[in-house]
């Protein structure tokens, strides 16, 4: 059995084993694969791995020998699933992995939003409090998120868990899940209780937005300039679902203008970043590499469950099989 591990590097760039793999068969693992090169290394391969290297009805219809393809991360937009699905070959995907490192990203994210502790750090770094005539000072306002509104559109494991984190700093919750009844609730472990409503009337209340819904033809670009306007001035909005839930010219045109306070994402529309990528230098805001899954423990149960859907493909029995 031939395995190929396409783009190992991003799951693992050294600090975890692949060996729980050998067990299955020859495995070779590249760290980044480019495009033209994808053909050359999965030919003959029974089983590829692949987290963003692409594998299109073009690829596919020249790697006969192909059974599985494995998708190393929840979202599996970069595989033909419906050339896949005519042509019998099993794609898995690794869901809910990342939840507890999402949600803490996007918790993360939302403090140094609020509290600003990368500016402060770098201001004592430089002597600031040092030569300060004051015992403390600030260069930027500071926000308590105690009894601040905070509004989650999409409400799925991550958007709960952040939702439960958020209510523990005493902000109200509300929430606008994929599909929902007007007056329908959820309760959090505390006891508090998540009002579910629409996209529009949720912006409109929210001191801060989450986005954590899946991208979708309904959902890309959800938040725009027509719905940005429905903000509250100075709100915050973060991102870490994917970057094409929002117009990324719209934002830093809004973070110009005041009418956000501040963005902060994990994702953006094309990664790696561009140079001519508009939130590239915009001002009140904060990006990150795309890195809420990294963490150590993270991707050793992505690892591990990506092994698990192997071992059940092998023996007939497939999981997590996002072919329908």
């Amino acid at each position: 059995m031939k395995i190929v591990i396409m783009d190992g590097s991003a799951a693992n760039p050294g600090d975890l084993s692949w060996d729980m793999l050998n067990r299955f068969g020859d495995v070779t693992v590249y760290d980044v694969t480019p495009p033209e090169l994808v053909f050359e290394r999965a030919q003959g391969a029974q089983i590829v791995l692949t987290n963003k290297t692409v594998f299109d009805a073009d690829i596919l219809s020249r790697l006969p020998d192909l059974k599985y393809i494995g998708v190393l991360a929840t979202g599996y937009n970069v595989v033909d699933i419906p050339y896949c699905k005519e042509h019998g070959i099993v794609v898995t995907n690794v869901p809910a992995y990342s939840t507890f490192a999402t949600a803490q990203m996007t918790v993360a994210l939302i403090l140094e939003l609020c509290d600003k502790v990368g500016l402060h750090n770098e201001a004592v770094r430089n002597g600031e409090w040092i030569s300060s005539p004051q015992f403390c000072f600030f260069k930027a306002p500071l926000i308590e998120l105690w009894n601040l509104r905070a509004h989650i559109i999409g409400f799925g494991k991550i958007g709960r868990r952040v939702a439960a984190i958020l209510s523990s700093l005493g902000m109200k919750v509300s929430a606008t899940p994929h599909h929902f009844t007007p007056g329908e609730t959820y309760t959090l472990p505390d006891g508090e209780t998540v009002e579910f409503m629409d996209v529009s009337e949720g912006l409109k209340a929210a001191d801060i937005v989450s986005l954590h819904a899946p991208l979708t033809e309904e959902t890309r670009e959800i938040i725009n300039r027509s719905s940005l306007a429905l903000m509250k001035d100075g709100a915050i909005l973060v991102n870490c679902a994917r970057g094409p839930l929002i117009n990324e010219q719209d934002v830093v045109d809004a973070l110009k203008s005041g009418k956000l306070g501040g963005f902060a994402a994990d994702v953006i529309s094309k990664e790696p970043m561009e140079a001519s990528n508009p939130l590239y230098g915009a001002p009140n805001c904060i990006l990150t590499p795309h890195i809420a899954w990294a963490a150590g423990e993270t991707r050793r149960r992505l690892i591990d469950i990506a092994a698990g859907n192997i071992e059940a493909f092998l023996a007939g029995d497939p999981i997590n099989n996002v072919v329908k």
